[in-house]
């Protein structure tokens, strides 16, 4: 069992579940994929449906989840072990978890039936439509629109920097309805892949290859039945999903942390330079004590968030402080492994270059670091330290 476990964030439920999948990630994945990452994204999702671990991004026993309520300390462990072991993993069970979250918060339960138990058991592929050319930290910028047509809604705009785009079986869609100004005036969608009227307008590549879309609609029609809570409530559920998700975010980023670490010492400890090992030199012994105090800070503050949510306490402050310092200290303990492996470290194909391409968007995605900036900033001078 890693030290870390034995911390009091965490109850006996959570070490096995850490420890289980430890096991699983080390029999099942690696870092390596080939040039198809759709199939690989569906093949992800299906072993881990297959394996069980799905059922933790899901709420509601009954609709194939592990509690009723999403457990935050076990949506982070798993997050953590996957990213550890394969970005890529970690990738497809967070859009199976942030894709169908508003409908384990929102959802009627004609809705709930219909998607969660596919969600849990990896047979259908959900993904998360918040994001516009004109509006991404800015959300109340939106300007997808849902007018209204009777018994639907005709959607007409783009998402754009959509996850599991292209691939993904239905999008929970976010769209001005105009019930009031800005924010107040969205509602939520689900929009099954495929009906007339949407279309993938744009496949986006990135430096680490994840599927990523621009989505289109063109009066696009979607059944009343499909919008997720009240008219205008739309804002309130996207924040609610992303206050779910927003530490795993963090968490991912600490696996990817963590597995830099752990290869930068490896490698110190067995590269041979000047009659000794690169470890024996007192830069590398410094460099890696600073990864390592970064590791362990991020730690802290990822746990210590997800174990108050669990306790429900509110955790604005506590869920950017995790995320700003997780990301922000993953990508500097990642480069510091780079660094050590010298020319190795920038070959693709090495495990610390993939983690180098990785940990990138996940200081910008969910909440920028300078949103998490703000987040904090805001909350001390409005309730104090």
């Amino acid at each position: 069992m890693q030290e870390f476990l034995s911390w009091p964030f965490f109850e006996d439920k959570h070490r096995a579940l850490a420890t289980e999948l430890d096991a699983w990630c080390a029999a099942n994945l690696s870092h390596g994929h080939g040039d198809d990452v759709d199939a690989e994204c569906r093949a992800l999702v299906k072993a881990l449906g297959q394996g069980g671990w799905l059922r933790h991004a899901v709420a509601g026993t009954a609709l194939g989840g592990a509690a009723d309520v999403i457990d935050t300390r076990s949506l982070c462990l798993l997050r953590e072990t996957l990213a550890r072991h394969d970005g890529l993993a970690d990738f497809a069970f967070a859009m199976q978890g942030l894709g169908s979250g508003a409908i384990s918060l929102a959802g009627s339960d004609e809705q709930k039936a219909r998607y969660l138990p596919r969600v849990a058991a990896g047979e259908a592929l959900a993904a998360f439509a918040l994001s516009e050319p004109e509006a991404g930290s800015d959300v109340a910028a939106m300007q997808c629109s849902a007018i209204d047509d009777g018994d639907a809604y005709l959607i007409n705009g783009e998402k754009t920097w959509i996850s599991n785009g292209g691939i993904a079986d239905f999008y929970v869609l976010f769209a001005r309805t105009g019930e009031a100004p800005g924010s107040r005036g969205i509602s939520a969608f689900i929009v099954d892949a495929g009906l007339p009227g949407f279309e993938i307008a744009e496949r986006i590549d990135v430096i680490a290859p994840h599927p990523l879309a621009r989505l289109r609609f063109t009066n696009c029609r979607v059944p009343k039945s499909q919008r997720i809570g009240a008219p205008g409530e739309g804002f309130k559920i996207a924040m609610r999903t992303l206050d779910v998700f927003r530490t795993s975010v963090a968490a991912a980023a600490l696996g990817f942390g963590r597995r830099a670490l752990q290869e930068g010492l490896a490698h110190a400890q067995e590269r041979r330079m000047f009659g000794a090992t690169l470890a024996d030199l007192p830069l590398a012994q410094a460099k890696l004590a600073d990864m390592a105090c970064m590791v362990d800070s991020a730690a802290l503050l990822v746990y210590r968030a997800a174990w108050a949510r669990d306790q429900g306490r509110p955790i604005t402050r506590e869920a950017a402080m995790a995320k700003l310092m997780a990301t922000e200290g993953a990508q500097k303990v990642i480069d510091a492994a780079v660094q050590l492996f010298g020319g190795r470290g920038v070959r693709r194909g090495e495990i610390v270059e993939s983690l180098y391409r990785e940990i990138r968007a996940l200081r910008i995605y969910e909440g920028a670091s300078e949103v998490q900036q703000l987040i904090i900033g805001r909350d001390l001078l409005k309730n104090g330290v």
